[in-house]
């Protein structure tokens, strides 16, 4: 177990950012997921040490955090927030950070060297920080918490701003780190930029843990209530009466340009939207409707597989 809390909560005057919250979290990679202002910086700097709470407990790595030094040594910790230092150097900043952890000239320049090396910002590491693109000033950060060769790194929203090439380096420098043995804790308010880290979530809603486990579990809850699958395709009519047989299609609704039409109305191409009461025995079944009535589904998607839809179904 790499962090356990109990009844943990913090408080800001009359505003709860984190509500008695309870929970343990092992080795590997767990994403710490929820909207903007659902609490995720404030339990991660509980974690870290930076908040003192108000009530309750927090363990990292089986020692308390709260003015612990010899804690400090074995994690790393990547802020949500803009660097402060845009007039240094990748290299000046890093170097910064190592000698704040207490190692001498050489040491700290050699260990920057080395985390610059592999966040691959070594050939940027004499420009200025404020010269940095969104993707290289994250990386610089990245390796900021890294420099001391943490056994743990919290991560908050790595990959905010990031654009896909961005995003899918930061990703697999993530996943590299994590074969390397370090445990990470990384929050963002999007489900699939998790869902390609890890099956491990957490689930944080006005700071409080609404879910934890993997992804299927929390998939598991939102599948209980109607699911709607919007599908387009040359044949909507043929497509629904192929679909409303079964007895967990609980309607069917005909679209031609976005605006919802009677059937009478619908064009030869156009899309529809099914509900159902059982989205994975739906999705089951599809490609075996599809060949068997030779009917064309040129794209499918469900407004109702994101964290927005998660968090709306569980909150209510």
């Amino acid at each position: 177990m790499i962090v356990q809390t109990e009844n943990l909560s913090k408080w800001y005057g009359e505003v709860m950012g984190v509500n008695d919250v309870t929970l343990a979290i092992y080795p590997g990679i767990t994403g710490l997921l929820g909207p903007n202002g659902a609490g995720k910086t404030s339990l991660i700097k509980l974690m870290t040490g930076q908040l003192k709470p108000n009530q309750g407990t927090v363990k990292v790595l089986n020692q308390g955090v709260w003015n612990n030094p010899e804690l400090t040594r074995r994690v790393g910790y990547c802020p949500d927030i803009e660097l402060a230092y845009q007039f240094m150097s990748g290299l000046e900043f890093v170097t910064f950070f190592a000698t704040l952890s207490g190692y001498d000239t050489s040491e700290a320049e050699s260990r920057t060297l080395q985390a610059l090396e592999t966040v691959d910002m070594l050939q940027a590491k004499d420009r200025p920080i404020g010269s940095y693109s969104k993707g290289m000033r994250q990386r610089i950060k990245l390796a900021q918490a890294l420099v001391h060769e943490p056994e743990l790194l919290f991560l908050d929203e790595p990959l905010t701003g990031l654009d896909p090439n961005g995003r899918r380096h930061v990703l697999a420098l993530l996943k590299d780190l994590a074969d390397k043995g370090i445990s990470i804790i990384v929050s963002s308010h999007i489900l699939y930029e998790i869902e390609a880290l890890t099956e491990t979530i957490l689930l944080i809603h006005q700071g409080r843990i609404l879910a934890e486990g993997t992804i299927s579990d929390i998939r598991e809850l939102i599948d209980e209530h109607p699911h709607k699958v919007y599908l387009s395709t040359d044949e909507p009519r043929r497509l629904a009466q192929v679909c409303l047989p079964f007895p967990d299609i609980l309607s069917v609704t005909f679209v031609n340009n976005g605006e919802v039409v009677d059937e009478s109305e619908t064009d030869a191409a156009g899309d529809i939207i099914i509900e159902t009461a059982k989205p994975d025995a739906f999705y089951a079944r599809l490609p075996e409707l599809l060949i068997k009535n030779e009917l064309n589904v040129s794209q499918l998607y469900s407004p109702d597989d994101n964290l927005s839809s998660v968090f709306k179904y569980l909150v209510g």
